[in-house]
Formats: structure tokens, sequence, C-alpha cells
């Protein structure tokens, strides 16, 4: 079907976003088409606004000031830090609402390769952290694959000489899921029943 130009640009846009493929991509466009013009202003606004979002520069989660809400918590436990991937994992253990402690954002994992990519990953700033902000426990919060797992164990010897108690989410989680994905009820049975690694 021949769509107008902006509607063949909206639905190459839509297109590139995850999980979207091209068909999915037509029916949000038609569906955008057919609201009032209200709904598509406060749409249009809500994009226009992503770009004053930026990283947490001290966990480098999804922030609108300096710190996120997260650091920014007087209440939250400055001593324990949970270590995830990425910002979608923050937000899938903090629904659980039975952590209370921090994060710091990994940015990614260690690929299983030969390629060594642990220069894109955020270790020396979580060394940092540990040695200057009184953390005593880190939870690696990794998901269970091959990835997560070798993430976990390099992370592990950069910790050992720190002193701390260094522990891993328990096997709640099926081997090879995402945390993000996981239910509350796996994610909360994951982090009480987490071990020290050894």
């Amino acid at each position: 079907m021949h769509y107008p130009k902006v509607f063949q640009s909206l639905i190459a846009h839509f297109s590139a976003l995850p999980s979207v493929g091209p068909k999915m991509a037509e029916r949000i466009v038609l569906y955008l088409f057919k609201q009032d013009e209200e709904k598509l202003q406060s749409f249009a606004e809500s994009l226009e606004e992503l770009h004053h979002l930026k990283s947490c520069v001290r966990c480098f989660h999804i922030a609108e000031g300096e710190l996120c809400a997260i650091c920014a918590d007087p209440k939250r436990q400055t001593d324990t830090l949970c270590l995830v991937e990425e910002p979608l994992d923050v937000i899938a253990i903090e629904r659980t609402g039975t952590y209370q402690g921090l994060y710091h954002v990994l940015g990614g994992l260690l690929e299983s390769g030969k390629n060594d990519n642990s220069g894109n990953l955020r270790v020396s700033e979580l060394l940092n952290r540990v040695e200057n902000d009184g953390i005593q426990e880190v939870i690696l919060a990794t998901n269970p694959t091959t990835e997560g797992d070798l993430t976990a164990l390099y992370l592990k010897k950069k910790l050992e000489p720190m002193h701390i108690k260094v522990t891993r989410i328990a096997r709640g989680m099926a081997t090879g899921g995402d945390i993000e994905y996981a239910d509350e009820l796996t994610l909360v049975s994951s982090l009480t029943n987490r071990k020290e690694l050894v």
C-alpha cells in the first residue's frame, strides 16, 4: 500500500525499535493517525521531552537531573550496591518493592568470544564507588546467561582485593532468562536467596 511520506517515515522509525517489525509499525502509525489532536499532542510532547533525560552521574540509571531519584533518596540503604546490566533491570527490581539499596548500571556484559569489551563497561566507576562510598556488599544481578555468569566472575575477581561481601542473585531466574522480563515473585526470590560468591 502506498502511504504519504510522513506515514512512511513514522513506519521506518517505529520499525527500528526493538521487537517492532514493519507490520506492527504500520499498525502503530495507523492507530496514532486515528487519535484525536489532544492525544497526539501529548504523545509528541512526551517524545520531545526524552532528550532532557540523561544518565545519573553516580549509578548511570535514567535521570532528569544530575542524580536519579534512587541516588537522591536519603532513605535508601547506602552500603549495599546492586549491579545490573541496563536501566530496565533497575526498573524490574524496583517493581518488587523489596530492595532498598543503591544500584550500579554496568552498561552491558562481557562478551564470551575473543573480543575484550571490558573497557566499554563501567567497571572502574564501580570500583571507585566501592572504594570511596562505604559499600559493604555488591549484589551481582546479571542475567543467568553465559555472558551474565562470565561478567559476575570477572567482577568478583576485581572486587576481591576490596574485602567486601560479593553476592549473586539466586537461581530463581531461569538460565538464559532476562531480569527485565522476570515476574516480581521470581525477582524477590532471587534477591532474598542471593548467595555469596566464593
